[in-house]
């Protein structure tokens, strides 16, 4: 269940088809509404949420287990007043897991799911790097497939650039973004390669208007590349299958967590701003060898693709008693079997050879 916005949006469904990549299982997605400002209430206001929902929402309406999932999962404050009640509008048949931090006492829920910089911790806590999302090494290769023609003429390296924008942390100014195209610029200049770039809906449109008029001399795609334009097919996941290197803005969790995703070299862009929260995020990206401060130039290397969704995945499965076969690593080394332990037989002292006599220091000659 997601409050629509398609960031949240996305973390659900993705921590709900990694389930079902997992197990058989059927996934439903609810986008919850409110009627009138009633979404902007504290949960704790909301006393009689069901009153208070759009049609299009289609919760169950009455308490017949029957009409209930085995699994709740849910993100966004608009979905609280909901999610806490899940489990007694059930019957207790739902499980019900709430992604990000609630900013509520999280015994509310059965697991809560944060990123590991918001710092929570307690038994039915599972906290990750970064966010749950989509990608998947099928997905990408699905939907490369729909940009090839467009994408497999350009030279290499092809560097992704994922633009995001004004949030409550970060800013991108019209001084910023000039900084960033000319750091993009000149190493694609200098050493060939072409550039693949997207912009967020948070992007500013001074900022996306200045960065493309820099860069769209370049070999490449930008989209979209100018107002009305971005009504075609999205091809940021293209972008992610097609790149050599990913540069990726500061302001956003689920951009870095779905670059690092892929298991390709990511750099991190400053921005205008500054957060607690996003300085950790990005340290613990570092730590897993994922990402890199942006410096101007591009180099390689490798890394173990960070798969927090499968993983947030499993946690979920194990807490409702669904066990799942541990992922087959390719290239592993299969476990040596156990060495036997030697064994002592007991013999009839008879049957031992006989003990050569020693003789006593008193008794050896002197030189």
């Amino acid at each position: 269940m997601s409050d629509g916005r398609a960031g949240i949006e996305a973390q659900v469904v993705g921590l709900s088809e990694a389930i079902a990549r997992l197990v058989p299982c059927e996934v439903t997605v609810k986008r919850v509404g409110w009627k009138g400002d009633t979404g902007r209430l504290p949960w704790w206001l909301n006393l009689a949420p069901r009153r208070w929902l759009t049609p299009e929402s289609d919760l169950p309406a009455g308490r017949n287990k029957a009409d209930w999932p085995d699994l709740w999962i849910a993100a966004g404050r608009a979905t609280l007043p909901l999610s806490i009640r899940a489990r007694r509008w059930s019957g207790g048949k739902t499980f019900v897991v709430q992604i990000q931090d609630p900013r509520v006492p999280a015994t509310m829920f059965d697991l809560v799911v944060p990123p590991k910089h918001d710092r929570m911790s307690g038994d039915n806590i599972f906290a990750i790097t970064g966010s749950p999302h989509r990608v998947t090494p099928q997905r990408l290769a699905a939907e490369y497939e729909a940009f090839k023609d467009l994408i497999d003429a350009l030279p290499r390296p092809r560097v992704a650039v994922l633009v995001g924008g004004k949030s409550k942390a970060f800013d991108l100014s019209s001084e910023r973004a000039a900084q960033i195209a000319h750091s993009i610029q000149i190493p694609l200049e200098q050493d060939g390669g072409s550039l693949l770039m997207t912009f967020s809906r948070r992007t500013p449109d001074p900022a996306r208007a200045l960065m493309t008029a820099r860069l769209r001399h370049l070999p490449g795609m930008i989209w979209p590349n100018g107002a009305g334009s971005g009504e075609g097919p999205n091809p940021y996941f293209a972008f992610l299958a097609a790149a050599d290197y990913i540069l990726v803005t500061e302001d956003s969790t689920n951009m870095a967590t779905e670059a690092a995703s892929t298991g390709k070299p990511v750099f991190v862009l400053k921005m205008d701003g500054a957060s607690l929260k996003f300085r950790l995020f990005h340290e613990e990206l570092e730590r897993l060898g994922a990402a890199r401060p942006y410096g101007g130039a591009f180099h390689g290397w490798t890394y173990e693709p960070v798969n927090e969704t499968d993983r947030a995945a499993r946690e979920v499965l194990a807490r409702i008693g669904v066990e799942v076969p541990e992922p087959v690593i390719e290239g592993a080394k299969a476990p040596k079997p156990p060495r036997k332990p030697r064994t002592k037989t007991a013999a009839d002292p008879a049957s031992k050879p006989a003990a050569k006599p020693r003789t006593s220091r008193a008794a050896k000659a002197k030189a």
